[in-house]
């Protein structure tokens, strides 16, 4: 959606007739506690992540900041969909370097409502609502995290809108 116009054949001739086009991908960026609630909500399943780096992220995201060195969680596409005419329906597609993991349930909804809450914007399609992320990248500095400055988490990533 532009500024409230949906993408149809009719809606695209006439933002070309104005010389404007629809936005492929705007960029977003977010820190401190927003940043690391999604970097802690997409480490679980990143197939690139180690098990102590795993483990590392879930215990900043609980609270128990140490020192340590940087850590990075990357995913090139998030996809989510949340059924609005089937209450029921909510599933995630990450796509990573390295293969791909499909949630649904509680795990997608995780997902969808801290992907929203970071500035990503669900489009209404077809009974559902589909919210796209590409290119997120999310860096993680315990040694500024632990001292509880409100730094040390930032990530980036570019949505659909």
């Amino acid at each position: 959606m532009l500024h409230g116009v949906t993408r149809t054949p009719a809606a695209l001739f006439l933002l070309a007739a104005f010389g404007l086009t629809p936005a492929a991908a705007a960029p977003v960026s977010v820190t401190g506690s927003t940043a690391l609630a999604v970097a802690a909500v997409i480490a679980p399943y990143s197939t690139l992540l180690s098990a102590y780096e795993k483990r590392a992220i879930a215990g900043l995201f609980d609270g128990n900041a140490r020192a340590g060195m940087k850590l990075t969680v990357t995913a090139e596409s998030i996809i989510c969909r949340v059924g609005n005419v089937d209450i029921t329906a909510r599933n995630c597609e990450m796509t990573f370097d390295k293969g791909k993991r499909t949630l649904r349930g509680r795990e997608a909804n995780e997902i969808n409502a801290t992907l929203t809450a970071a500035g990503a914007i669900a489009e209404g399609a077809a009974g559902s609502m589909i919210q796209t992320v590409t290119r997120l990248s999310c860096t993680l500095d315990p040694n500024v995290i632990k001292d509880n400055s409100g730094g040390g988490a930032d990530c980036s990533f570019a949505t659909d809108q």
